[in-house]
């Protein structure tokens, strides 16, 4: 049954929706089972589906970060290697369970080439093999010592440094910039937030709202949260929406998709921001799902608009 809310989806996308909707149906008649094998199979099979065009980037690198107990491997993306430009550390998406660098390399030079930064994509440890905190020492290791990499590199940069992440990537990012504000070493100038994850107590209305039929669903998202947090964490005191804020947080900027059940989550971390002080500059894209960026040939107008909105953010 086609609803007032699915009419507000692009047809491409929605006809796409659609069958998936029927396709999960049919999997539980058949005893379909989720794991993180068949999760990863079905995130890279869409991904690589829908993400289509794979611009060039002048310089590419592959290469390793030490951290404390992980050497996390990272591809550099450099658009103009004839110039210092600022850098921007990408996050990937993917619930802490699936994508990685490979899968995101064509999102990370699109960032790359509208931000007009040097871009360094990093494959942190993936739950549930390796569940929390593994991911965030990995990213908060990437972020210390990402400009001693490009030194080693010989490759020209700026050191001003921000953060992007998507889904669980920008979850990662907010959690980076909540510990750099008590970490004398480091300064994050700004981050983009691309429908994060930032509630891990899914107390949020459009967890329901949303929940069901909309690829990214509330039971799915238990289930990573359980693979991911296998420890008795305090959810409420690791989500980044109920983290101390001071005046060294960076400047933000959110995106979010309007039928997403993360959707509320970020629009309330940004309305935060603004009451500390913060700059904060929210988005919420009409008619989009979770993971819209994924999903590109189906909706090229917006991630465009997506795109050009970073750039802007990251260039004013």
């Amino acid at each position: 049954m086609t609803t007032e809310r699915d009419l507000r989806i692009p047809q491409p996308l929605r006809d796409w929706l659609f069958a998936q909707r029927e396709a999960k149906h049919k999997a539980r008649e058949h005893g379909y089972r989720r794991t993180a094998t068949n999760t990863r199979e079905a995130w890279d099979l869409v991904t690589r589906r829908f993400v289509t065009e794979s611009p060039e980037v002048a310089w590419v690198r592959d290469d390793l970060i030490p951290g404390p107990d992980y050497r996390v491997p990272v591809r550099v993306y450099h658009p103009r290697p004839d110039r210092a430009l600022p850098v921007a550390l990408f996050v990937h998406g993917g619930g802490h369970i699936a994508g990685g660098v490979s899968l995101y390399d064509p999102i990370a030079r699109r960032l790359a080439l509208a931000a007009d930064r040097v871009v360094v994509s990093i494959e942190y440890r993936l739950a549930p093999e390796c569940p929390y905190p593994a991911a965030l020492k990995d990213t908060m290791a990437c972020a210390k010592r990402v400009f001693p990499l490009l030194e080693n590199l010989d490759m020209p940069y700026e050191p001003r440094l921000a953060l992007m992440g998507d889904s669980g990537g920008g979850a990662l990012c907010a959690t980076v910039s909540h510990l750099a504000q008590f970490d004398a070493g480091m300064t994050i100038e700004r981050q983009v937030l691309l429908y994060p994850s930032l509630d891990y107590t899914l107390s949020q209305p459009s967890v329901t709202e949303n929940g069901d039929g909309y690829l990214l669903e509330r039971e799915r998202i238990l289930w990573m949260f359980d693979a991911y947090l296998q420890n008795a964490e305090d959810r409420r005191a690791i989500s980044p929406l109920f983290m101390d804020l001071t005046a060294e947080y960076p400047e933000t900027l959110i995106i979010a998709g309007e039928l997403d059940p993360l959707r509320d989550e970020g629009i309330a971390y940004a309305d935060r921001l603004e009451r500390r002080g913060i700059r904060a500059e929210k988005r919420v894209m009409p008619g989009m799902i979770h993971g819209f960026l994924n999903l590109e040939a189906m909706v090229p107008e917006t991630c465009a608009e997506v795109y050009a909105a970073i750039g802007t953010f990251l260039n004013a």
